[in-house]
C-alpha cells in the first residue's frame, strides 16, 4: 500500500504547488494592469517595486491558501475518478478511509506550511504590501483612527484626544486623568498638544493642571505653555488599522494584551488575525475531505461537474469567512465565533459528505 499512498501524496502536493505556480502569477498581472498607472505615475523606484510583488505574492498565498488546495484536491481527483483510478483501489479492498490517509498526509504538510506562513512570513509580506499600498497606490486615504482617541496608556493614566494628525504629530483638546487606587489623583488639559522627537516631550498650548488632595480640596495650575514628558509613545496613540497583520503570533498576542487595557475599540479586529492564524490550518484538512468526497465519485458530466461543484462551495465558504470577519471587526460579535463558525459548518458538511461517499 506504500505505492498508492506515495502516489496520491506525490499527485496531492504537485497539484498544489502546480496551482500555486498557475495562480500567483495571474494574480500578479492583474493586479500590476490595474496599478499600473499609479505605479509610473508616482515613479516607484524598481526595487521596492519588485519587494512589493514579492510580498504581494505571500500575501495572496497566505489568503488564499485552503481555497488553492479545495481547487487542486479536486482537480486531481476527479482525473483519478474518470480514469476508473479510485475504482480499482477501492475494488482491491481497500476501504474509503485508508484510501483517504495520503490525503490526511499531504494536508498535515500542508497545514504545517500554512501556520509557519502564518505566524512568520505572512506578517512581515503584510506590513511591506501594506506600506507600499499607502505610500504609492491609496494615498490620502486614512489608515489610522485619529478622531475620539481615547485609550488607557497605563494602568493609572487615561488620555484623550479630540483629533490627531500622525504626520504633524500634533492632537487637539487633550485630556489626560491619573488615578491612584480607584481615585482621581489629577488631571490635565491642554488645546493643544504636539510631540517633540528630538527631546522625546509633549508640547502642550493653554495647559491647564487640577490636583485634588485625599480630603478633597482642589489645587489649580495654568500656563501658556509647559513641556511634559509623558510615559506613552505618540505612535501608541493611533495604530495603523493594518497592525495587527504586520506582527508576528508572540508579538501580537502581547499587543492584543496591551491594546485591551488601554480600552482600544479595534479589539475585535486584532482577535480576528489572531484566530485566523489558526482556523486556516484547521480548514485544510476540512477542505480536503469535502474535495476528496466530492471528486471521488465519477459523474456523468465529467471533471467540469465536480470542479463547479468544488468552486461553488469554496464561494459559500469565502462568503461566510467575509462576512463572519467583518461583523467582528465592526461589532460586538464573538471574534472566536466569527472566526471558527464557517470551520465547524464546512467540518459538519465534510462529515456528511464523507459518510455518503463511503457507502
Amino acid at each position: 500500500m506504500k505505492i498508492l499512498d506515495w502516489y496520491i501524496l506525490k499527485r496531492y502536493l504537485f497539484t498544489f504547488l502546480m496551482m500555486l505556480l498557475l495562480f500567483i502569477p495571474i494574480a500578479i498581472m492583474v493586479h500590476l494592469a490595474e496599478k499600473i498607472g499609479k505605479i509610473l505615475s508616482n515613479d516607484v523606484p524598481f526595487d521596492e517595486l519588485a519587494l512589493y510583488l514579492l510580498n504581494f505574492t505571500i500575501y495572496f498565498a497566505n489568503l488564499l491558501f485552503p481555497l488553492f488546495l479545495f481547487l487542486s484536491v479536486i482537480f486531481f481527483t476527479s482525473k483519478l475518478a474518470n480514469n476508473t483510478e479510485i475504482v480499482a483501489f477501492l475494488s482491491s479492498g481497500v476501504s474509503f478511509t485508508r484510501f483517504l490517509r495520503p490525503y490526511i498526509i499531504g494536508a498535515t504538510i500542508v497545514a504545517i506550511m500554512a501556520l509557519f506562513l502564518g505566524m512568520f512570513l505572512a506578517p512581515k509580506a503584510s506590513q511591506g504590501f501594506n506600506e507600499f499600498k499607502y505610500k504609492y497606490l491609496s494615498r490620502g486615504k486614512n489608515i489610522q483612527d485619529t478622531k475620539d482617541v481615547f485609550r488607557r496608556i497605563t494602568d493609572n493614566d487615561i488620555i484623550y484626544v479630540s483629533s490627531f494628525d500622525p504626520k504633524s504629530k500634533r492632537g487637539q483638546n487633550f485630556t489626560l486623568e491619573h488615578f491612584k487606587d480607584n481615585k482621581l489623583e489629577y488631571k490635565i488639559f491642554a488645546n493643544n498638544i504636539k510631540y517633540v522627537e528630538e527631546d522625546s516631550i509633549y508640547q502642550l498650548v493653554n495647559y491647564y493642571k487640577r490636583t485634588y488632595d485625599s480630603i478633597g480640596n482642589v489645587t489649580v495650575e495654568e500656563k501658556r505653555n509647559e513641556n511634559v514628558e509623558f510615559s506613552f509613545d505618540v505612535d501608541d496613540l493611533t495604530p495603523v488599522n493594518y497592525i495587527a497583520e504586520t506582527k508576528p503570533y508572540g508579538e501580537l498576542i502581547d499587543f492584543i494584551d496591551k491594546e485591551k487595557k488601554r480600552g482600544s475599540p479595534n479589539i475585535g479586529r486584532y482577535e480576528v488575525v489572531k484566530y485566523k492564524k489558526w482556523s486556516l490550518p484547521v480548514s485544510v484538512f476540512i477542505l480536503t475531505i469535502i474535495a476528496v468526497a466530492v471528486s471521488s465519485i465519477k459523474r456523468r458530466g465529467g471533471m467540469g461537474v465536480n470542479l463547479a461543484i468544488g468552486i461553488t462551495i469554496a464561494m459559500v465558504y469565502v462568503f461566510f469567512d467575509k462576512i463572519f470577519g467583518v461583523l467582528a471587526e465592526q461589532s460586538d460579535f464573538s471574534p472566536l465565533v466569527a472566526v471558527w463558525f464557517p470551520n465547524v459548518v464546512f467540518g459538519i458538511l465534510a462529515l456528511y459528505l464523507l459518510n455518503n461517499a463511503k457507502r
